[in-house]
């Protein structure tokens, strides 16, 4: 395990680590639609940018998009309503951290031609023409907050939460029409489709801004669960409470919010965080039970202080491989990640890196990418060797990275 320094610290490394990386350039993966290039969307939070990366090789940017070119009617909007503008400034002092939440989660549609972005300082969701840059449609959530989305396997549909109504909305991509909606626990939070696009899984993660952070007092968090529904009808197939599948295993001082989450390739198995806990669980879908819980070292440095954990995160942002063999998890607040081998649970070395917000996988699937939120930056790591390949410098507060794809030659928004 090796030696942990400042956030700092990790930063100027992971600089230098960058500007010293070879520049190298690779090709989009094989399935690549004619006339489309694949890429990553990395959402810049706080600063209202997404950045566009290459998806493989030196992940180096090739554009920069502006998600808040509606701001200045945004915000004329917010300032005329009371309301509003509560929740406003409620969204920023509390899981902003002092700043405005403009770009959460994204998705590109299937001809690259656009990019659906959530902003959840605005409570809505948006589609940017990526050749201008201007908004082709806009869908107010219900409620005052957007929240994480997942797009269907066909490309044509996305799910978003709306924190605060605690209500899944699905829309065409191409035309912000919503085609259905449906009632979550509280806090609607992470959204999977399934494979074959038959179920989507929401997990809602209750109140997380509260300072009623104890083990003793987690029932104050409100109602957290697992919702599956038929992605048809919208109907709901199943609910999942973690809190009797954690008691049944002698954690009844853990969190039940389940956070981000992966599927084993069969999806047989679903792994997944929860707050306030430095590791992840396996949960065997058919058994209906936790069969294993991992662990993952402490960072000494951070404080055991739970209120000063951000949004009752500890460990924020998990991914797997391709192949189903390796698991990439973002240690948060401890300001690490690591490549965990799926089999022994076995973790590889710790890469430092400033408060990773999210792990994504490579769009040839070799390696994991985190969003250092701390450092403006992210970082691939080869599930191979468990080690750093490189970091790119991006905007103001990264979160959310998703693959998608954009036109041929694509370099950003015309001026015009």
């Amino acid at each position: 395990m090796p030696a942990f320094g400042t956030r700092h610290l990790h930063a100027v490394a992971a600089l230098a680590l960058t500007l010293a990386a070879p520049a190298t350039t690779a090709a989009s993966s094989p399935d690549t639609p004619a006339g489309l290039r694949e890429v990553m969307f990395v959402g810049n939070n706080w600063e209202g940018t997404a950045d566009v990366i290459r998806s493989t090789g030196d992940f180096a940017r090739i554009g920069r998009i502006d998600v808040v070119p509606d701001k200045t009617e945004r915000m004329a909007e917010i300032n005329a309503d009371p309301i509003k503008w509560i929740y406003f400034q409620a969204v920023r002092n509390s899981v902003g951290e002092g700043h405005d939440q403009l770009v959460d989660d994204m998705y590109s549609t299937p001809d690259g031609a656009s990019v659906v972005v959530s902003r959840p300082s605005f409570a809505d969701v948006v589609s940017v023409d990526l050749a201008t840059g201007e908004i082709n449609w806009r869908f107010p959530v219900s409620g005052y907050r957007s929240d994480h989305m997942a797009v269907s396997p066909d490309g044509t549909r996305v799910a978003v939460s709306a924190s605060t109504s605690d209500t899944v909305h699905v829309l065409d991509i191409e035309t912000g029409e919503e085609l259905g909606s449906f009632g979550t626990g509280d806090k609607p939070h992470e959204n999977i489709f399934t494979r074959d696009g038959k179920y989507i899984w929401n997990m809602s993660i209750g109140e997380v801004n509260t300072a009623l952070d104890a083990p003793w007092l987690d029932w104050t968090k409100g109602d957290r669960r697992i919702t599956v529904v038929d992605a048809a009808t919208y109907e709901q197939v199943k609910v999942i409470d973690m809190r009797e599948r954690l008691d049944a295993i002698g954690l009844g001082d853990h969190s039940d919010a389940v956070r981000p989450a992966a599927f084993s390739p069969d999806e047989s198995k679903l792994y997944f965080q929860v707050s306030f806990f430095n590791g992840f669980f396996e949960y065997d879908i058919a058994t209906d039970r936790i069969a294993r819980t991992k662990t993952l070292p402490k960072n000494p440095a951070t404080s055991e202080d739970r209120t000063t954990w951000v949004n009752d995160s500890r460990h924020h942002g998990i991914s797997m491989s391709p192949d189903g063999t390796k698991l990439c998890v973002a240690g948060t607040m401890d300001d690490y990640a690591t490549v965990v081998d799926r089999a022994s649970l076995r973790e590889g070395p710790l890469v430092a890196a400033a408060k990773p917000y999210w792990a994504t996988v490579s769009g040839d699937g070799t390696h994991c990418v985190v969003s250092e939120s701390g450092a403006d930056q992210v970082t691939a790591i080869d599930f191979a060797t468990g080690e750093k390949s490189v970091s790119v410098p991006v905007g103001d507060h990264p979160q959310r990275v998703r693959i998608g794809h954009v036109a041929t030659g694509w370099t950003g928004p015309s001026a015009g």
